[in-house]
């Protein structure tokens, strides 16, 4: 068995963008005349697509959430993210991301995204960084209705990854995942993926318990020691 395949969470683990997330969150709760609670994003939305984050906190004030109604408030966010980042001069890139991709194409080992943002978010963010040269499959959060923990978007993935290339027989196995969130941990354990998790949105101690591999950035990534592992067929645990 070999490493064929990294598959990245977005927010929060490429990009440092959770509190911006967040504030658009609770903006749009007031412009809905509904008043934020304090500690309610991190329970129902971080880890999560804004389709079921933005779903529950209205269900939970008894807001009928219609199909209509829940895109355009998806749309408006995103509007507002884009606007918010066009005024950066810099994106906030997570330390070591770029190196660490970069790293993996010299290996010659295929990396994609799985996340609940939007694929426009996406795109404008690689875009601005020049980042979507790395990545060959996206499974994005405007063409699932499931968010994670549901492995759906993982398995997905590896779908499109033998179907797009067909000659690396690529399995759970042989993939990766790289997450910053409890619920996208899960997500890939359910879809037989081994999972590292990045201490980026929670502390260490909560990702060490779920992920096979705790790290604080992805400096700290042993790429040459995981191909070693993944050669072995064992797990990488290596807490």
């Amino acid at each position: 068995m070999s490493l064929k395949a990294i598959l990245f969470d977005f927010n929060g683990t490429i990009i440092n963008d959770e509190r911006l997330h967040k504030k658009l969150v609770y903006q749009m709760m007031v412009e809905e005349n509904l008043r934020p609670v304090s500690g309610e994003y991190r329970e129902v939305c971080l880890g999560r697509s804004d389709r079921i984050g933005l779903r529950e906190i209205l269900s939970r004030r008894g807001r009928v959430v219609s199909e209509t109604y829940l895109k355009a408030l998806i749309r408006k966010k995103s509007s507002a993210y884009q606007q918010k980042l066009a005024t950066l001069e810099t994106l906030p890139i997570y330390p070591g991301a770029i190196a660490f991709l970069q790293q993996l194409q010299e290996a010659d080992i295929l990396m994609g995204i799985v996340t609940g943002a939007l694929r426009s978010d996406v795109n404008f963010v690689l875009q601005r960084t020049g980042m979507q040269e790395y990545f060959s499959i996206f499974v994005t959060g405007d063409e699932i209705n499931t968010s994670k923990p549901d492995p759906y978007g993982y398995l997905l993935a590896i779908e499109r990854i033998n179907r797009q290339f067909s000659h690396l027989q690529v399995q759970p196995e042989n993939c990766l995942a790289i997450e910053d969130s409890p619920a996208g941990i899960e997500a890939a354990k359910q879809a037989k993926i081994q999972a590292i998790g990045l201490a980026h949105s929670y502390p260490f101690h909560m990702i060490q318990r779920q992920a096979n591999w705790t790290v604080d950035s992805f400096a700290e990534i042993e790429l040459e020691r995981l191909q070693q592992f993944f050669a072995l067929g064992k797990e990488t645990v290596l807490q």
